[in-house]
Order: C-alpha cells, then sequence, then structure tokens
C-alpha cells in the first residue's frame, strides 16, 4: 500500500513517475498463497508461477517486488485460511490469494468455500496486506448449478470486500490443451509463462498503479 500512495502522490503533483527499481525502494514482498498451479506441480522450481511473475514483474520495471511462492499442491481454501499467519509471514507486504480450485474438484459448498476466502481477506486486512484475488471456475462435470455458484464466489467477494480480482487464473491456458500437461489440469513450462504476464499487468496496474506498457522480451 505504501509504495500505491508514493506514486498517487507524484502523480498529484505532476511528476513522472520513476520506475519502481529504486535503488532506495525498500522490497517489496507479494507472496502467491495457492494450491499445485502455484506451487509449480510438475515442473522446477524457477517454472513455477511464482518465479515466473516474479520475472514479468521486474521486466515491467518492478524488480524491487519479490514474489513467494506459498504453494501447497492439494491445498483448498480451508487449508489456506489455517496456514495463512505461516505461510504469509510477518514479511509480507501483499498477498495473491489463489485458491479454490480443489473445492471445486472435491464438490464442496460452494458457501464454504466462500466463507474461508472471506476469512482470509479479513486476515490480510488486518495486517494492512495488499491483496489480489485469482479468480477460479468450477469444471464443467460438475454440472450447472454448482458451476453457476461456485464460478460467481469471485466477482461477489471482489465486490463485496472492494478487493482487486483477476478474473480466471487458468485463462491464458484452459482451452489449450497443448499447454497443459497429460493430466488436463496443470499447465505446462510454457503455459505458465502465458499465465504470468497478464498476471504481471494486473498486478502492475491493481497494486502499483503502473500503466500498462509494452514488455521488452
Amino acid at each position: 500500500m505504501r509504495h500505491m500512495l508514493h506514486l498517487i502522490v507524484i502523480g498529484l503533483l505532476g511528476l513522472t513517475a520513476p520506475a519502481f527499481a529504486l535503488d532506495d525502494e525498500p522490497a517489496y514482498r507479494l507472496v502467491v498463497l495457492g494450491d499445485s498451479l502455484s506451487a509449480g506441480f510438475g515442473l522446477s522450481d524457477n517454472e513455477a508461477l511464482p518465479a515466473r511473475l516474479d520475472q514479468a514483474l521486474a521486466a515491467r520495471g518492478l524488480a524491487q517486488v519479490i514474489v513467494l511462492n506459498a504453494g501447497v499442491s492439494g491445498d483448498t481454501t480451508a487449508g489456506g485460511l489455517a496456514r495463512f499467519d505461516f505461510s504469509v509471514g510477518p514479511d509480507a507486504d501483499g498477498v495473491v490469494i489463489a485458491l479454490g480450485a480443489n473445492d471445486a474438484l472435491q464438490g464442496q459448498p460452494p458457501a464454504r468455500t466462500r466463507a474461508n476466502l472471506a476469512a482470509m481477506i479479513d486476515l490480510a486486512r488486518a495486517r494492512n496486506l495488499d491483496i489480489v484475488l485469482a479468480g477460479m471456475q468450477a469444471p464443467v462435470n460438475m454440472g450447472v448449478e454448482y458451476r453457476a455458484q461456485f464460478d460467481a464466489i469471485y466477482p461477489d467477494l471482489s465486490q463485496a470486500e472492494d478487493i482487486a480480482l483477476y478474473p480466471f487464473l487458468l485463462g491464458p491456458v484452459i482451452l489449450r490443451p497443448e499447454l497443459l500437461q497429460r493430466d488436463g489440469l496443470h499447465p505446462t513450462a510454457e503455459g505458465v509463462e502465458l499465465m504470468a504476464a497478464p498476471l504481471a499487468d494486473f498486478i502492475a496496474t491493481a497494486l502499483f498503479v503502473l500503466p500498462l506498457r509494452e514488455v521488452t522480451p
């Protein structure tokens, strides 16, 4: 939050905002609290989403952002809530809450998933953390009614809690089977790269009020 306020003040003064990666800027620790989609199932640590997101943010002038991987394969929103304070350490400045996919796969009640996510948001707010909620969607085979209830959780929470919503974490790869591993659920290394780019764009604007710009390869 302090970085966002710094940039807003610069804008009000009519000055040109400098690149975030200034020598005197402290590191900004952004924790990705998630499941196997964040942990990097089937991939090396440097191929996992947090590592790719770290690189993508640096390419956008946010080199001071350190993205930390707090993904646990198989985790649910209940698990994320139980370990929130442990996984999102005391030095964290912001958190990406990227949980719920396993809730849907297990057919857990959407109301329970929503309550767990809301409780995590409350914990983050109590610590004055910047928050990004990464949306998930229920599988097609869960049925129309369940999908409608589950998929509505994220936009409803975003509006009710006034927090930034990244619409669908798997959006860039879900309809491209060549970017998924053999299980059809987890992205390949190439798929993760494609996921990281728009997520980095979103975070750059949502948390750091930097305009979108062309990224140098």
